[in-house]
């Protein structure tokens, strides 16, 4: 496999705090790496360093062999990294179609005046906007309830279309924050498998935030874990259960 991730010392301080503290770690191309750790261990904090939400206070982040570091949310975006957040941002008064149709706005290449005046590129870049969105909510299993409007939809149903969404942005790396966040057992356990199944259907490395335990060790190749910003682990998910310094930071010590 080929690393299509790379963060070499990364640090982020706010004021005194130091919520990331020389970070590195790499990512191979086709892993679901896990991050996991206590409330206020830089978890999220880390997510934003990658995608360009909030800077670097010190050292880089490559993909595919680029350094990044320092470039806005939407280069990030357009290079194939795209995410979702611990909070459902969907446009909950619209369609679950328009939600989708919507992220694809930044790769539109029809102009302000051929999309005014409605003209043929317009119309076949229309056709193929929907078409697409379409073909993405037939394979996250939401193609039945393309018309209804996506603040109906059961919770884990409005996590699936928030993934949707992303996958509309094309990338090779999908940023997952507490995809399971608010889910019962019965969602968590369908999530699993559809994160499994999305990796293979969108040919994808998946980087996930997630606080059930259980769900990230059954489905993570490797796991970071996190630790008052500090990186205290890095294995697979049996020796990092195993790690002492893990126990007692994180899954707790009897």
């Amino acid at each position: 496999m080929s690393v299509i991730m790379q963060a070499k010392a990364l640090c982020r301080n706010f004021g005194g705090l130091q919520a990331v503290d020389s970070v590195s770690f790499s990512i191979d191309e086709g892993e679901i790496f896990g991050l996991i750790g206590p409330n206020g261990a830089g978890k999220t904090t880390l997510f934003n360093l990658i995608t360009g939400l909030t800077p670097v206070s010190s050292g880089s982040f490559s993909y595919q062999g680029n350094v990044i570091t320092g470039l806005p949310p939407h280069r990030i975006a357009a290079q194939g990294i795209a995410r979702t957040f611990q909070n459902i941002r969907l446009f909950k008064g619209v369609s679950v179609l328009e939600n989708v149709k919507v992220s694809q706005h930044t790769s539109s290449r029809a102009g302000l005046f051929s999309s005014t005046f409605r003209l043929p590129s317009s119309r076949k870049e229309e056709r193929a906007v929907e078409e697409k969105a379409r073909d993405i909510l037939r394979l996250i299993g939401l193609s039945g309830r393309a018309e209804e409007l996506a603040g109906n939809l059961a919770y884990g149903d409005q996590r699936r279309l928030e993934i949707g969404r992303a996958l509309a942005l094309q990338p090779k790396v999908l940023l997952l924050d507490e995809p399971a966040a608010g889910m019962n057992s019965a969602e968590k356990h369908s999530l699993t498998g559809f994160i499994r199944d999305v990796r293979e259907m969108f040919n994808l490395t998946v980087l996930l935030i997630e606080h059930h335990v259980p769900l990230v060790m059954g489905l993570c190749d490797r796991i970071l874990v996190l630790d008052f910003g500090r990186m205290i682990a890095l294995g697979e998910p049996t020796a990092v259960q195993q790690d002492p310094a893990v126990i007692e930071a994180y899954l707790g010590a009897e």
